[in-house]
Order: C-alpha cells, then structure tokens, then sequence
C-alpha cells in the first residue's frame, strides 16, 4: 500500500486558498493519439504517463475518465447512419479499451493503478463503484474510469463532472491540445485570446465549446472548479495541481 505525501496548498484563484488533495483528469481519446491518425502514439502515451506521476508522486489522488474517440465515436457512427444508442456503446467500449492502455502504460511506470467501468465486462475492470474507486484513491491507486456513464446520448465530459462530484474531487482538469479557453478557435484566428479565467455562466453563455453545457451545469450544481489546459506542455499537470498560471480556470 502506498502511503502519501502530505498534499502541498495552492491558490486556486486569489481569494480561494485551497489544498489540491483529488483531482479528476479528462483525457481525449484523441490525445492518445499523438500526431497518428489512428490508434495510440507511444511517446505522447509516455509523456502522459509521466505528467501523472509527477502529480501522484506529490501526494495527490488522480481519478481519470478517457474518451474513446481515436478508436470509436459514438456521434460519427450515428452519422453515418447507426442506431445512436448502439453507436454509443461502440464508443463506451472503445473508452474501456483506453483505460486499459493507460493503466498498462501508469503500471509500466511504477503507478498503481485499477480501471472501473460503467459497463460490466467480466476479467477486463472493476465494475463502478463510488466506494470503492475513493478507497483505491485513498490507498495511492490511480483509478481509470471507463465505459462514460454507462448510458447512450452522454459524452465523456458529462462523465468526467459526474465522477468528479461523486468521488469528491477538488479539481476537474480537462487536458486538451490547446493550452486554455479562447474566445474562439486559435488555429484559425490569430487574434484569439486566451481566457485566464471564467465563471461557468460565462462559459455556458458563450457557449465556447470546450466542455458540453451538461458538464458545465454539472460542475457549477456541485461547485466542481474546472481548469482547461494543455496536456502536450511538458509538466503542465503539476503546473495545475500546483496553481501556477496555467491554463484556463472555470469556478463559480
């Protein structure tokens, strides 16, 4: 059983002193993917890796929810003609999958790590549940939430504020390959400018896109403070978790 560092203080914002004790990280599916078109890139899997373990390495619990859309899109196969609700579970097993290899990659580095799923798959995870998933937390493991919400029409981000509020999370960090929120999409307009931070009413009446609007109402109903940053800035997680500027901050 690991034991833990005692977790370091932090100004989450300039008069919210807070102590970072468990986060919740939204990783994409497509962030695994690296600069491939397809599948898992290895290098970007280990710089990953090696960003989470700097945190567990201070002392912090790390729950994590991984998208699946570099296997499967649940929205895309619907497009494409497919029963939406059958399109979703393709994509709730293509985030277990992802959970799978994350954990091999966390395991690899010397991280503990379980995965939970909110569809049963026999000898594959853990099924879900909250008590358990606080008590790996509590022992030092990472835990890997997959299969979404475990119900078609959800996205992963909707999972993410749900298992953030359920597991008490201090913090739900979205890792994307931007480093922040913008006032709209900076690889096609230079003059975008990033926001250091918002309200989630802001962020809902902008509708800026970096988070669905269920997810948002979510984190704003159970006070779950959001940051958007980048995970391909190298030690910009601990960055976060420490409460250095980075990335864009989303509270009440």
């Amino acid at each position: 059983m690991m034991g833990f560092a005692t977790a370091q203080p932090i100004l989450l914002t300039s008069h919210q002193p807070m102590t970072i004790k468990r986060i919740l990280l939204k990783l994409s599916g497509e962030a695994l993917m690296g600069p491939d078109a397809f599948g898992y890139h290895a290098d970007t899997m280990a710089g990953m890796v090696a960003q989470i373990k700097e945190v567990v390495d201070l002392g912090v619990q790390v729950g994590i929810v991984v998208g699946g859309g570099n296997l499967f899109r649940g929205a895309t196969g619907a497009l494409s003609g497919m029963d939406r609700a059958t399109a979703d579970s393709m994509g709730m097993l293509a985030t277990v999958m992802n959970a799978l290899a994350l954990k091999d990659g966390l395991m690899a580095a010397g991280v503990a790590a379980r995965v939970q799923t909110a569809v049963t798959i026999a000898h594959v995870g853990e099924p879900f549940e909250r008590d358990s998933a606080v008590r790996h937390l509590e022992a030092g493991r990472v835990v890997i939430f997959g299969g979404g919400t475990g119900n078609p029409f959800f996205t992963t981000d909707t999972a993410s504020a749900l298992r953030g509020a359920e597991i008490g999370a201090d913090l739900m960090l979205k890792a994307t390959k931007v480093d922040g929120v913008y006032t709209a999409d900076p690889k096609k307009d230079p003059m975008a400018t990033r926001y250091e931070q918002l309200t989630f009413d802001e962020a809902i009446a902008r509708n800026l896109g970096v988070l669905d609007t269920a997810a948002f109402a979510l984190c704003r109903e159970q006070k779950l403070p959001l940051c958007v940053f980048s995970i391909f800035k190298p030690g910009a997680l601990r960055r976060v978790v420490l409460g250095e500027a980075e990335g864009t901050r989303v509270t009440l």
